[in-house]
């Protein structure tokens, strides 16, 4: 049968080995022996709240109904159970599973499999936990290494993190390092290099250096300060990437910009504006305002309801221009449709189409439909069938030719 040891309230003691349980007073102070001090409960330690222990603490468990501080290490080797309370260690803490109510802090190391916080979980040192569910705020110092982290309100880790999966009901912000499955309601940041799986805000994210990931939805803004290699972009509001950006697709509803060049295997649509500061290339690229670039390059078709503005031009299989739009820059298509009243450069297709008011610099084409009231301030050629409306403007008369600079 174990031994059980009891500490009366408001007392001072000095203890060694206990070989079985230690129950501890109200307000009861417990200091250990040797350099440095340490206490060793075979059994379970009960406190009944607002105990020190001055020492190295190691028990099977921990159980207290009220506030626990621990002055050196603390290991249990089974469970630690706080009620209505918080518990302070200074210095590292181990336990198979820690139960608290209101906060735990831990000056150096945690390591765990299991840990549940009412109020706000601080490490100072490490974490290693497979599972982490607090119910307000997380604060870590150094590195984290945790299989799944769920927190109420906000987590902060000033260190490289590797997390399975991140469930955040606010606002989190990392180092950086390796998350797989980020789920945050309202802010994610990382201020270095991420790689992830997917990402899920409700708000804004913004990333750091060189990043590596597959899904992106974002309701608010994405921000990357750096490059960002990807498979897919879904963001409601505003994309910026600072580097140069390759991926799949990108949908995004109000404007993206990127400071290099961005490579997508798949579709671009945005509903407002593009800028792109070197060349972009897709599938196909779907812009409903404007579209900035160096060069403008799509597989299949480049449909831009408002205007292009680019120093190398716009290449695709497909091009349309919307109403009223503006085209700065060549467009080099085999079909390309040009809206009522748009006003373009030079045009080089094998079947170009001008809808009514159109104007245009230059035209080389196959079969070119020129509507009525259109002008043309350069010069046509075409190789095979023109075709003009009543009251279009010519700067020159056209001419049929054996070939096109196409």
């Amino acid at each position: 049968m174990n031994s059980q040891k009891s500490v009366p309230s408001r007392s001072t003691v000095t203890l060694d080995t206990v070989e079985g349980d230690l129950l501890t007073g109200q307000s009861s102070v417990i200091k250990g022996t040797g350099t440095p001090p340490r206490l060793k409960v075979l059994g379970t330690v009960y406190c009944e709240g607002n105990n020190i222990f001055e020492c190295h603490l190691s028990a099977e468990n921990l159980e207290a109904e009220e506030d626990v501080t621990i002055r050196g290490d603390l290991e249990i080797r089974n469970r630690v159970k706080v009620e209505d309370g918080k518990l302070e260690v200074y210095g590292k803490m181990t336990a198979e599973y820690i139960d608290v109510d209101e906060a735990l802090f831990v000056s150096k190391d945690l390591t765990s499999k299991k840990v549940d916080v009412g109020g706000s979980l601080k490490v100072d040192g490490k974490i290693e936990v497979e599972d982490v569910d607090v119910g307000g705020s997380l604060k870590v110092e150094e590195e984290a290494k945790v299989d799944r982290i769920d927190v109420g309100g906000s987590i902060l880790i000033e260190s490289k993190v590797d997390i399975k999966t991140l469930e955040v009901g606010g606002t989190a912000k990392v180092k950086g390092g390796k998350i797989c499955d980020i789920d945050v309601g309202g802010s994610f940041e990382a201020s270095d290099q991420l790689e992830f799986d997917t990402i899920d805000v409700g708000g804004t994210v913004r990333l750091s250096g060189k990043n590596k990931g597959c899904k992106i939805n974002v309701g608010g803004s994405f921000r990357v300060d750096g490059d960002l290699n990807f498979k897919e972009i879904d963001v409601g509001g505003k994309v910026e990437i600072t580097g140069s950006g390759d991926g799949g697709e990108i949908d995004v509803g109000g404007k993206l910009e990127v400071g290099g060049s961005l490579k997508l295997s798949g579709r671009l649509d945005v509903g407002g504006k593009v800028e792109v500061e070197e060349e972009i290339s897709a599938e196909d690229i779907e812009v409903g305002g404007v579209l900035r670039a160096k060069k403008a390059t799509a597989e299949d078709h480049v449909e831009v309801g408002g205007s292009i503005n680019t120093l190398e031009g716009t290449n695709a299989r497909f091009v349309e221009i919307g109403n009223r739009g503006e085209v700065h820059g060549a467009i080099k298509a085999d079909q390309v449709k040009i809206g009522k009243e748009a006003h373009v450069e030079n045009i080089f297709g094998k079947q170009i189409l001008l809808r009514k008011g159109a104007y245009a610099e230059n035209i080389y084409g196959e079969n070119v439909t020129i509507e009525p009231r259109c002008q043309i301030n350069g010069e046509i050629q075409y190789t095979n069938e023109l075709r003009l409306g009543d009251k279009v403007s010519l700067a020159k008369k056209p001419q049929r030719v054996n070939t096109i600079p196409y």
